[in-house]
């Protein structure tokens, strides 16, 4: 419990000095068991805004039990409704996820099953969150290239037949070792050397061509390596920007398989998902590209240890470097070049890494004392 009030204390100063939606996120934070980050300072940015029930959208999210997917609904179904927000995958959801809002069933390479969920259900706008990401791609290319590449296949030939807005999420992973790092503009050599990144760049390009050649209303975003409490990571390299804070609070050590110097982009998912909801609803006319940079913050192993061990002085991290990843990594943006997202449609991130270390440590110890008090 004292940790729990030194975190409290802890945002709370560093909220006074900021605008009130820095004490909003704190609340959400501590809420955690009725109202998940997710929910929290995305939709409060956005809520003053609600749709009349004639302009609600309808909206299909495949490979929604990721890491993003079931956050990302629950912000769509606060501003749309409950039952204008479908979730799908091939996995059986969580009771939690299943008595929550509309599930259902969708393979992504069943080109006649997404076709008639399309149909059936007259879905206007369609996120594409199924992927197989870098790490796990590099152990199974044939499975990458089937599910990130025939996949997205069917995503744009179905969204053009029937006229849907796609929103289909990129990566800083869409860059190579010849990018420009440090910042990565948007426009610039990319080469990527993983399947994950290559199949990134694919959907890049044929999003716009299909918008170009057919009029698709395709959009995207590059998101940098995303941090949140309430979900596991999906086999990124990225991934051990969550795992730490775990480790962290549970056992106080943390063994990392990046160098503690590998300084790339992150962000925390609250600032994701608005800025995913922010491009869906802005105006065609305002798009001049249809693929963006977004940025956040960029810190290695070593700055978010130091930032942790602010409140946990005890953490103990030690390093065991997967030559995979970590080549992965020395291949990627430090950070990326985000001033069209700002220009065009008003992106600003809200989190910084002071912020994200708060927020993470405060959900997960009150999430870690709930369940031992139930």
């Amino acid at each position: 419990m004292m940790l729990v009030v030194q975190l409290l204390r802890g945002t709370a100063k560093h909220a006074g000095s900021r605008p009130l939606c820095s004490v909003e996120r704190l609340i959400s934070a501590v809420r955690g068991i009725s109202s998940s980050s997710e929910e929290s300072s995305a939709f409060s940015r956005t809520q003053s805004a609600s749709c009349t029930d004639t302009d609600h959208p309808k909206v299909l999210i495949t490979g929604g039990l990721g890491q993003l997917g079931v956050g990302l609904a629950k912000l769509l179904r606060r501003r749309f409704g409950k039952n204008n927000v479908i979730l799908s995958d091939i996995r059986k959801p969580p009771n939690h996820v299943y008595h929550n809002g509309p599930f259902i069933f969708s393979d992504i390479l069943d080109y006649k099953n997404l076709r008639e969920i399309v149909v059936n259900n007259n879905i206007s706008w369609l996120v594409h969150y199924s992927a197989v990401l870098s790490a796990v791609g590099e152990n199974n290319v044939s499975l990458a290239k089937e599910v990130n590449i025939t996949g997205l296949h069917n995503i744009l030939d179905i969204a053009t037949e029937h006229g849907l807005r796609v929103f289909v999420p990129s990566t800083i992973g869409a860059f190579g070792p010849s990018s420009p790092r440090d910042p990565t503009p948007e426009l610039c050599v990319q080469r990527p050397r993983t399947i994950y990144g290559v199949s990134k760049v694919h959907a890049e390009l044929m999003g716009e061509y299909y918008h170009h050649r057919y009029g698709l209303d395709f959009r995207c975003l590059r998101y940098p390596g995303i941090i949140s409490a309430d979900s596991q990571p999906g086999g990124g390299t990225t991934d051990y920007a969550v795992q730490i804070f775990h480790a962290a609070v549970k056992s106080g050590h943390f063994e990392c398989n990046l160098r503690s110097d590998t300084r790339l982009p992150m962000m925390y998912i609250d600032d994701c998902l608005r800025a995913t909801l922010e491009i869906l609803e802005a105006p065609a006319d305002t798009l001049v590209s249809r693929t963006y940079n977004i940025n956040a913050m960029s810190f290695t192993p070593h700055n978010l240890t130091q930032e942790i061990q602010k409140v946990l002085p005890d953490l103990k991290v030690t390093y065991s470097v997967d030559p995979m990843r970590q080549a992965i990594a020395d291949g990627w943006p430090m950070a990326l070049e985000d001033s069209a997202a700002r220009r065009d449609w008003g992106w600003k991130h809200e989190y910084d890494l002071p912020d994200l270390v708060q927020t993470m440590l405060t959900h997960i110890t009150m999430g870690n004392q709930l369940a031992q008090a139930s």
